[in-house]
């Protein structure tokens, strides 16, 4: 792959990621408001990290990262709804 080839993919890759991110960010502040959202957005951001540290993210991956972001969001609000905070749950 070329470094023209290889900058073109790493675009793409920002740009599927950067879709991604918003897609989910906007349903979570849609559904559950702002405060949600920001807290997914820095679980997504997280998510991406770790997966990012494993191996290198390709486009299917972003749609993983979500996915565990949701888990994310899902165990938070389980924990709120229960009267527990995060925290709590996870000791």
């Amino acid at each position: 792959m070329n470094t023209k080839e290889s900058s073109s993919n790493s675009i793409q890759q920002t740009q599927m990621a950067e879709r991604e991110f918003s897609a989910f960010i906007s349903a979570v502040k849609e559904l559950l408001g702002p405060e949600q959202a920001e807290l997914s957005a820095v679980d997504w951001l997280d998510e991406s990290e770790l997966m990012d540290s494993q191996r290198g993210c390709t486009s299917s991956d972003w749609r993983a990262v979500t996915i565990a972001a949701s888990a994310r969001l899902a165990n938070r609000l389980n924990a709120v709804r229960h009267g527990r905070s995060f925290a709590q749950q996870v000791d």
